[in-house]
């Protein structure tokens, strides 16, 4: 396997920070882009420690970071335990930074030295091993010097970074106990016996009621799961057919894509999902700003798409607009993955092209999203590309762009729901979801967000079968 390298820069690194990249790719190697993703002014202590962070973690072998002069980076880097950064400007310091000091980290001053000697001095750097018995103790000697407050700050790190996923058994049971109370508390049950089976045909301690009258009736329960830090439900009746509560809404992407939209069309479709409180709105980039805007009082978030809608677009520029989608105001990302290096079997690409963006929607705060567009693969295929998605660790997989053969299946959403069962990843269902009964279909079949144009009528329907009940 090739080496892995990441790369930041702050806006004045920007330009030889690509140039690098490039080269790095031609040689290779692969590449982890940090940021920036332009020239518009941002911090570079800010670049410097996420790349700092990539090698502190073992994410990558070496990081290369660019500003202007190269010398506040370093500062920044060195911040970062088990990160050893120098400043080269040179084919004989960088040899140096290496050969005795087992540097890891490159950083680079874009004005004072060229795109050509900033990729031989990258070269020289790369390959260049610390070998000799005295410097290795030397190295040692550095690695010693971190002071009590940066172990401290890693360890507290570390802790935060692990906290879901360290949870015991013991853990998991105490928290279902307790999802199992709220349930029981909703529907007018006794306290309940994680070991005994309920007059409603389920235990306690499903995270699913299957009865039809705990949460459908009771529409407070998701309220108070959405309090306990549950955010999206599936619920099922007695006879094994989906039940939608009145707050479907809240599952609800309320999407409008078509190449033709206007500004009108996104107004009032950000009206409409503040009227009907859905879960997001689903828009193209191009409108997020306006949709930001139209929403910035509301709870409902902005949602949009990347390398839409064939997925073909190189990883790094899905990077970037994602980053820019996040800027201009998007909460949710809906990327689509390079459907044509799965069907090659390329899966380290699809990979990457995943990760990538789940990287950004990770440093912006944003739910990630993966199309894998199932109406264009076989089943192996389908989940290949969601196992892809959990270990790139993507919030959501998602059937469909709603602009390929068809949009998404109950068999396929069963299949999606299979593959990334227990990892916490949710599936979004889309394309030619049209009714109610369509959006019971789905739910039934794993479903635990839905992307819809038709979300109005949707929940029209589900509020009158909700009060009919």
């Amino acid at each position: 396997m090739s080496m892995t390298i990441a790369l930041g820069a702050d806006h004045g690194g920007y330009s030889l920070k690509e140039a690098i990249k490039i080269f790095l790719e031609k040689e290779g190697y692969q590449t982890i882009d940090c940021g920036t993703d332009s020239t518009e002014t941002v911090d570079y202590p800010v670049f410097a420690a996420k790349v700092a962070r990539k090698v502190a973690g073992g994410s990558a072998r070496f990081g290369v970071v660019v500003d202007g002069a190269g010398i506040g980076s370093s500062m920044a880097a060195n911040k970062i335990a088990g990160v050893r950064a120098a400043l080269c400007y040179d084919l004989s310091s960088a040899n140096n930074a290496r050969e005795h000091n087992d540097a890891n980290v490159l950083t680079l001053g874009s004005g004072l030295i060229g795109s050509s000697l900033a990729q031989q001095i990258v070269k020289k750097f790369i390959t260049t091993e610390c070998t000799e018995e005295r410097h290795l103790k030397r190295v040692g000697m550095i690695d010693d010097l971190q002071t009590t407050k940066e172990e401290t700050d890693k360890m507290e790190t570390t802790l935060k970074e692990q906290e879901i996923g360290s949870l015991s058994d013991a853990d998991i049971l105490k928290i279902a106990q307790r999802v199992g109370q709220i349930v029981q508390a909703s529907a007018g049950n006794v306290t309940p016996n994680p070991q005994v089976t309920s007059s409603h045909d389920h235990q306690d301690t499903d995270m699913v009621c299957r009865c039809g009258v705990c949460a459908e009736k009771q529409p407070d329960t998701y309220r108070k799961f959405m309090d306990f830090g549950v955010e999206r439900l599936g619920v099922h009746d007695a006879t094994g057919a989906a039940a939608v509560p009145e707050d479907v809404a809240k599952c609800i992407d309320h999407t409008i894509l078509k190449p033709d939209a206007t500004e009108d069309d996104i107004r009032k479709l950000c009206a409409e999902a503040d009227e009907f409180q859905f879960a997001t709105v689903c828009i193209s980039p191009s409108y997020v700003p306006l949709a930001a805007k139209e929403l910035e009082h509301s709870s409902v978030k902005v949602c949009t798409v990347v390398g839409f809608p064939s997925g073909a677009h190189h990883p790094s520029i899905k990077a970037m607009e994602t980053r820019r989608a996040i800027r201009d105001g998007a909460e949710e990302i809906d990327m689509v993955i390079n459907i044509g290096a799965l069907k090659s079997g390329n899966d380290e690409l699809v990979y990457r092209d995943i990760r990538m963006v789940v990287e950004a929607c990770e440093d912006g705060g944003a739910v990630s999203k993966v199309i894998i567009e199932a109406a264009l693969l076989t089943d192996d295929e389908k989940v290949r590309a969601c196992t892809l998605a959990k270990k790139a660790r993507a919030d959501f997989v998602k059937t469909s762009t709603g602009f390929g053969p068809h949009g998404a299946t109950a068999a396929d959403v069963a299949l999606m729901a299979r593959t990334v069962a227990n990892t916490g990843i949710g599936v979004k269902a889309a394309g030619g979801i049209k009714s109610f009964e369509d959006v019971q279909d789905m739910i039934k079949a794993g479903a635990t967000r839905i992307g819809a144009s038709a979300g109005i009528a949707i929940v029209k329907k589900a509020r009158t079968i909700t009060i009919s009940s």
